[in-house]
């Protein structure tokens, strides 16, 4: 799985508000279920615990922007997909 970057702006399927990803392979304890995203409202920012989603590549229609890559997000990536073996 291609994960995106964290800064990346999306729209969720069904979706008329974009998100912004700023957390990765998120953990709901109460549920006991690891999404792929944990996103905040954009351009509105972190508004606090109740206006957080999480959300996982699947549920995306669009990409509108691409956060910041470089070499320490590829040793992320590549660090994300040794854990998942």
């Amino acid at each position: 799985m291609n994960l995106l970057p964290l800064g990346s702006i999306v729209v969720l399927k069904n979706g008329y508000k974009k998100l912004m990803i700023i957390g990765r392979k998120q953990i709901q304890q109460s549920e006991n279920k690891i999404w792929d995203y944990l996103g905040v409202l954009y351009p509105e920012g972190y508004l606090g615990l109740g206006y957080t989603f999480l959300f996982n590549n699947t549920d995306i229609q669009q990409v509108i922007f691409k956060g910041y890559l470089d070499l320490e997000e590829d040793a992320f990536k590549l660090a994300l997909k040794n854990l998942n073996k």
